[in-house]
């Protein structure tokens, strides 16, 4: 006869979602959902009806994490087709490609990954390429994702070359592994897995245009107990213009807990440090505010008719002239007591002003924020970048996510993944303390959150984008049990020393799916 209580987890540092500290307490769990929670010590009663106790004295319960801007794709590009990683000479080249040929028979086209250019010159690869395989594609990726080898078979078939070797012009080979049962298989496990280790339970991902049948696995997948991870999936066109008829299907689609669709994304303008960031007046010594082109018109109408459909949009900005705008098209979809309905969110937000982001606070705008984006460059590049472009006089206002939570715009953890791999004690370095690698003295201290705010965006905060929060995001009875386990209390610890912390246990629906 089993008990009353799947497990009982008793812990001296629970985190909840809701308060701004942590307290001793315990939280029983059966059916995959929090059963029964309280503070202090669990009774003899209790204890006797659970199956399996958990007993933590310096380790952090919380719930589980939520990163709100993931890019499985891109990600998978990392471990395509066969490792080149250690290939020096065209000659290893054409018999490592050659093997794998034989083995996998690949229809369209031939991958690879992990292109070092430092020890196998493009050049040469390419020749090797033409004359190895004068008719079948073959794109070899680089270990940093930047670059490719790649012949001209692949030029013709896909439409990019190896000097636009990123996601947004490459999209045309994603039919390809996204349908390749074998790789794929394998990789979204080992994704979910990596991210489990993380204390990650949900992500919300990125798939271009209609995610070239990849939905149909999801589905196949959505209620198997083998999927450890929950997916809420945006449509960002690339291919071809946002597509209704395509997010009405979705929507309807999938229904669940694990698995649905979150609406359309898009990137806006580009990084400050590149002039390509839309500012509100010029950057320093220049005579424009944005070296690209934005399509506002075109942005603007696809947001408001996608909010009359119940869809959302997610729309990446960096500069203080982008977000403003953004504001301005928000500012008029629809609310409810003045707060947007469809959940509308910005992404990244690196350079903001005041005034915008207390309008983006009154209507209740999401902001996905890369909590670890300092870790991309040495704080001296960072600091100089800044000073380059806007001037230290406008540069107060980087990074200012104190501001975005006084002024009540409801905070969500986001990477970019695989830009960035999913960290909470790195966020809370990064965006706690205010430090900056390479430098002893952290930065603008009055534009960080604390720790509690930090752990609060990568949990509520993100089931609040994901309109998830009345089922996930804190600790609560009722509520599903997706709960990650730190070996340390995150909200006591010194920003300074956190960033080596570590998940130890995470649960899903209520079972244990990754232990250190």
């Amino acid at each position: 006869m089993s008990k009353k209580y799947s497990f009982l987890i008793q812990a001296k540092h629970v985190f909840d979602g809701k308060q701004k500290s942590t307290y001793e307490g315990f939280l029983c769990l059966k059916d995959k959902q929090i059963v029964k929670m309280g503070k202090g010590k669990a009774s003899q009663k209790i204890q006797e009806e659970a199956e399996e106790i958990l007993e933590f004295d310096k380790e952090l319960v919380m719930p589980g994490v939520t990163d709100t801007h993931t890019f499985f794709t891109g990600y998978a590009v990392f471990h395509l087709g066969v490792d080149v990683s250690e290939i020096k000479t065209n000659e290893e080249g054409e018999k490592a490609l050659k093997a794998y040929e034989e083995e996998k028979h690949p229809k369209n086209v031939l991958f690879g990954h992990g292109w070092k250019p430092t020890q196998w010159k493009q050049k040469d690869g390419e020749q090797m390429l033409e004359e190895a395989f004068p008719d079948k594609p073959v794109i070899l990726f680089a270990e940093d994702r930047g670059s490719c080898i790649m012949n001209e078979k692949a030029k013709e078939v896909y439409q990019f070359t190896s000097d636009s070797c990123y996601p947004e012009s490459y999209y045309r080979i994603m039919k390809e592994y996204l349908n390749d049962r074998e790789f794929i298989e394998k990789e979204l496990k080992d994704y979910a897995a990596m991210l489990n280790s993380r204390g990650v339970t949900s992500v919300k991902e990125m798939g271009f245009d209609d995610f070239y049948g990849f939905t149909d696995y999801l589905k196949e997948i959505e209620n198997s107990d083998d999927l450890h991870l929950r997916f809420f999936f945006m449509s960002q066109p690339v291919g071809a213009p946002m597509n209704l008829e395509y997010a009405k299907r979705m929507r309807e689609k999938f229904k669940g807990d694990k698995i649905r669709f979150s609406g359309f994304n898009r990137m806006t303008d580009g990084t400050i440090a590149d002039y390509k960031g839309e500012l509100k007046k010029p950057y320093e010594k220049k005579d424009f505010v944005c070296s690209i082109d934005i399509p506002w018109n075109e942005i603007e109408q696809d947001v408001l008719e996608a909010d009359k459909e119940g869809f959302r949009w997610s729309l990446h900005a960096q500069g203080d002239g982008a977000v403003a705008k953004i504001a301005k098209i928000y500012d008029k979809c629809k609310k409810v007591d003045g707060k947007l309905v469809n959940k509308q969110a910005l992404t990244d937000m690196e350079f903001t002003s005041p005034e915008d982001l207390e309008k983006l606070g009154k209507i209740g705008a999401n902001a996905e924020l890369y909590f670890q984006i300092m870790s991309l460059d040495p704080g001296n590049v960072l600091k100089e970048n800044i000073e380059r472009t806007i001037g230290n006089e406008r540069g107060k206002y980087y990074w200012n996510r104190r501001k975005m939570e006084d002024s009540g715009i409801n905070l969500c953890g986001a990477t970019d993944l695989p830009l960035l791999i999913t960290s909470v004690p790195e966020s809370i370095y990064y965006s706690c303390g205010g430090y900056m690698d390479g430098e002893e003295e952290p930065f603008q201290t009055e534009n960080t959150l604390s720790a509690a705010e930090i752990l609060k965006a990568w949990t509520l905060g993100g089931q609040k984008s994901l309109g998830m929060e009345d089922k996930l995001g804190t600790l609560e009875e009722g509520k599903i049990a997706d709960i990650a386990i730190f070996d340390r209390d995150l909200t006591t610890e010194n920003p300074k020393t956190v960033k080596d912390a570590k998940v130890i246990l995470t649960i899903l629906d209520g079972k244990i799916i990754y232990k250190l």
